[in-house]
């Protein structure tokens, strides 16, 4: 159910599906978080996002080719899986996050990922290459080397125990 945008506007298209702060977050959280099922999505959500409002973001994203979601039978949780499109949104994020770094309060240990990435355009194309060895089942470039997700982690756990001591992020990338 794709519908055409209001205008042939591209700004526009993307704002039609994108421009709903829930839907950015929910999918921050797929993207990220690595949360796939309906329920890791709401009860690990920092925002506070209502069962409702997750159900009706998550319809909305898989109608407009983000996310597809699995058949699961009844009783068993669904599976959400982005596409190539969803994957595709990671430089928006990440454009979010460096003009929120420069124009939006922000804490230390929530902001690691966007400075980094920010820094970084060979770690965003690692990161959506991992997504897609994730979601789509296609191999990494490099599988060796430690994945984009996991140089995150370890950026954001030193800056969690180094609270006192600057962290030279420039070693994550």
């Amino acid at each position: 159910m794709r519908d055409a945008p209001r205008s042939g506007c591209a700004i526009n298209a993307a704002v039609e599906v994108l421009g709903d702060p829930w839907t950015l977050i929910v999918l921050r959280d797929v993207i990220f978080g690595g949360r796939r099922h309906f329920r890791d999505l709401l009860t690990r959500n920092d925002e506070g996002i209502a069962s409702n409002v997750l159900s009706s973001r998550l319809h909305k994203l898989v109608d407009t080719g983000l996310l597809t979601r699995d058949d699961a039978a009844r009783g068993q949780k669904a599976t959400y899986t982005l596409t190539e499109a969803g994957i595709q949104t990671l430089p928006v994020m990440v454009a979010l996050g460096a003009w929120g770094l420069r124009h939006r309060p922000t804490t230390p240990e929530l902001a690691i990922r966007a400075r980094i990435l920010a820094d970084s355009p060979e770690l965003v194309a690692e990161f959506m290459d991992e997504l897609r060895e994730i979601h789509l089942g296609l191999a990494r470039a490099n599988p060796k080397r430690p994945t984009a997700s996991e140089r995150l982690r370890h950026a954001y756990e030193e800056t969690v125990q180094s609270q006192t001591h600057p962290v030279d992020f420039r070693r994550f990338t």
